[in-house]
């Protein structure tokens, strides 16, 4: 427990939930103005800048969450305390899900994988520079005051789903590769648990771009769970393309897998981008052309042409429309030829 200071960094109130009952009534009456914290990698920085600043902090460290292991149906649980590190190395993710492997450890730094955690990680505010600057308008931060990345700097932001206030970007490379993935996020609160499919747990901005997922606010992340995809193992990759070659967010990321007959035609797909909208996209239609087909760099074109359907630039960004083409084509061809992770071809 302790004062807020006059800079308005320091929560009102601190506590370490020893139970998730606990924290969750902790949560259930401190009210919105309070956050879940795990690794903090992000929600820290933002305090700092004052962009966020909670009356109370419920540490969800010493919560039974942080268990990855197979479900009967031989998919994975993940759980939300579980460090990205630790998620990205794990036996059971490295053989069966190196999609996810590799969209992981292409994020951030070692250090920052280390301490980050996986729902953390969900719930990563947009790096556009107009939300970090305060002496800006931002309807992320103040609703209804202007997007000032409208008509300014737009390198970094979105050509998909963007609306006339705000034109942001989701950070997370984690996250792309789980749309493509199919997961759930199991959440909790006081009023019980449910489970949110993940291409309806982040939000494109609309009129309301300050709320970016669809959690509620005394919600609780227990884990993410992916169902089986082993038909995929041997077939993945996720290309990243960013100004260096560690430590920034992607211009354009992509997630590919695809499952191959004997022929060597596709059955089935799965393809995501990332670094283009305000949440991972998706599009079940983009992969629905692929199913059946010749892996081809022409049927690729087709699939990134459906996945681009409707992409504006927004200024100074619309190098990323044809950047991205290219980036789903390279993506499709590479899986196409075998899985690629971080540390090279898998065995």
């Amino acid at each position: 427990m302790g004062a807020r200071d006059g800079a308005g960094m320091i929560p009102a109130t601190y506590e370490r939930a020893t139970s998730i009952r606990q924290a969750l009534q902790t949560m259930a009456t401190a009210g919105d103005d309070s956050r879940f914290i795990a690794g903090g990698t992000n929600l820290l920085d933002l305090m700092k800048l004052q962009l966020m600043t909670p009356e109370t902090l419920v540490d969800v460290n010493r919560l039974p969450l942080d268990t990855i292991e197979r479900r009967d149906d031989g998919g994975l649980r993940l759980g939300a305390t579980a460090r990205n590190a630790d998620t990205a190395w794990h036996p059971l993710v490295e053989r069966d899900y190196p999609l996810l492997s590799a969209a992981m450890l292409a994020a951030a730094s070692p250090q920052i994988r280390n301490m980050a955690s996986n729902g953390g990680n969900l719930l990563q505010r947009t790096r556009c520079t107009y939300f970090y600057d305060r002496a800006t308008p931002c309807n992320k931060r103040e609703p209804g005051s202007g997007c000032s990345a409208i008509g300014g700097l737009t390198r970094h932001h979105a050509i998909l789903g963007a609306s006339e206030h705000c034109i942001a970007t989701h950070p997370s490379d984690m996250c792309v590769a789980l749309a493509a993935l199919d997961a759930t996020v199991h959440v909790t609160s006081v009023r019980g648990e449910r489970s949110i499919p993940f291409l309806d747990f982040h939000r494109l901005p609309g009129d309301i771009p300050h709320i970016d997922s669809t959690l509620e606010a005394d919600e609780l992340i227990l884990r993410i769970e992916l169902p089986p995809a082993t038909q995929y193992a041997a077939h993945s990759a996720y290309l990243k393309i960013r100004e260096r070659l560690s430590y920034a967010f992607a211009l354009v990321s992509v997630a590919a897998a695809l499952d191959l007959d004997e022929d060597g035609n596709v059955r089935s797909a799965r393809l995501a981008l990332g670094g283009v909208a305000h949440k991972p996209w998706r599009s079940l239609e983009a992969e629905s052309l692929l199913a059946g087909a010749k892996p081809s760099p022409a049927t690729f074109a087709l699939a990134a042409d459906r996945l681009l359907k409707g992409a504006v630039s927004q200024g100074q960004n619309a190098f990323k429309i044809p950047l991205a083409h290219r980036a789903i084509v390279r993506a499709l061809e590479t899986a196409a030829k075998g899985t690629v992770i971080n540390q090279g071809d898998a065995a």
